[in-house]
């Protein structure tokens, strides 16, 4: 392997471990955020969820459904505002190609194949490096309905030809994992699947950015990034009015990235897709949940931090980047009042919201470009916690001229050729 000068743009929990598995393969490393510190955006305050077994497409059989059904609802799991952004629109016509189940079932392979590496990657290192970020085992999913339970048969199936543990519960079965889930909201079981796990993505993001300055990895914060260039056979990034040369650069800015990309005339189907929570102090912990624990119906995770408990969930499509939609709220807050609602004061929360990269199909982009020394880690959606330390293996293998672990079919942007 030949040591390279490696630039990552991005700073997020994606960005972070890309540049950790590049240091440690023995190459020169900066990573460049316009932020003061790592994990500012999409990682600040997500669900928290690292579960594989659940890495699952928006685009699946039923969901254009479950959207139209809740259009007008006060609280919902999608929103979708009328608008003239074309760009939208031809988002949405290429997801709805992909909610067909033949397509559902190759792009749900794409994620898990990403999601279970990078959960094993992850173990490793919180054991070598004995990590503490506030982690539980095991996640609980609900289903509010017998409809729910129908949807969710196809990631089911999934899960059994994979090998995957898991066990369906009836109602009984979900309380004697979880006792504090309320009695008087429906429920018509769930599913467990019990080697998934949560936890605080900004700190590890925070000790995995201690560990990589360790071996030589340099944080450049308050630094943007305006434009990437062909170079000497390298690449040099237009940064606030200065250069910065390098022999390669990692895209892992994720929506950031997209513009980034189209001045070196690389279009991807990626569209911002704000997600939401809610993060309040637990005021009662025998009512508090002691995993994770998913709502099918309103798409929303509910996960214990310590001595906080986070509701997150939704994906807006539409609104206005400064915008926190009080419909999101309110489903964040029925959600914890309908599960938990002894545990906290969710009224009383702290609110966060944040745009994730999400591409039609659901799987990540990884790898090289068309353009020389240029790479993407983009795309992971609401899964960026889930696939960050895979992904930045995967990177990390690819740059230094070794075949990454898992297979690439369909990772990489042939797949758009």
């Amino acid at each position: 392997m030949t040591q390279k000068q490696v630039a990552v743009i991005g700073g997020g929990v994606v960005g972070v471990c890309t540049a950790y598995f590049l240091a440690a393969a023995g190459h020169d490393v900066s990573v460049i955020e316009r932020h003061h510190n790592v994990a500012q955006e999409a990682s600040f305050a997500n669900a928290g969820i690292v579960a594989p077994g659940h890495a699952t497409p928006w685009a699946a059989p039923g969901m254009p459904a479950k959207i139209l059904s809740h259009l007008f609802s006060a609280e919902a799991p999608v929103m979708l505002k009328p608008t003239l952004d074309r760009a939208l629109w031809r988002w949405v016509r290429r997801w709805l190609d992909e909610c067909e189940l033949d397509r559902y079932r190759i792009n749900k392979n794409r994620m898990q194949r990403v999601a279970f590496y990078s959960r094993d990657i992850l173990r490793q290192l919180r054991e070598h490096y004995q990590l503490e970020y506030e982690q539980t085992q095991g996640v609980l999913q609900l289903f509010r309905t017998e409809k729910d339970t129908q949807m969710a048969e196809p990631a089911i199936a999934a899960l059994a030809e994979n090998d995957v543990p898991h066990r369906l519960l009836d109602p009984e079965g979900v309380r004697a994992i979880e006792p504090a889930i309320a009695a008087d909201t429906s429920l018509a079981g769930g599913l467990y699947l019990p080697q998934d796990e949560a936890g605080n993505c900004p700190l590890f993001a925070k000790r995995m950015k201690q560990i990589a300055a360790s071996i030589g990895v340099q944080f450049h914060f308050t630094s943007v990034v305006h434009a990437i260039e062909p170079e000497n056979g390298g690449v040099a990034l237009q940064i606030d009015g200065g250069k910065y040369s390098a022999d390669a650069v990692v895209l892992a800015a994720g929506v950031d990235s997209v513009q980034l990309l189209k001045q070196l005339g690389i279009q991807l189907p990626i569209y911002p897709v704000k997600g939401y929570s809610a993060t309040a102090l637990i005021k009662n912990f025998d009512q508090a949940p002691q995993a994770a624990v998913l709502d099918e119906t309103y798409n929303a995770a509910i996960t214990r931090m310590g001595g906080r408990i986070r509701v997150a969930g939704t994906a807006d499509f539409a609104s206005r980047p400064d915008e926190q939609l009080e419909r999101a709220l309110r489903t964040l807050i029925k959600v914890g009042n309908d599960w938990f609602p002894d545990a906290a004061n969710y009224a009383q929360a702290t609110f966060w919201t944040g745009a994730s990269a999400m591409l039609p199909d659901g799987a990540p982009l990884l790898g090289a470009t068309p353009v020389r020394n240029v790479y993407l880690n983009v795309g992971h959606g609401s899964s960026g916690w889930a696939m960050a330390a895979g992904a930045g293996k995967v990177l990390a293998d690819i740059i230094s001229g070794y075949a990454p672990d898992i297979d690439m079919d369909g990772l990489t942007l042939a797949r758009y050729g």
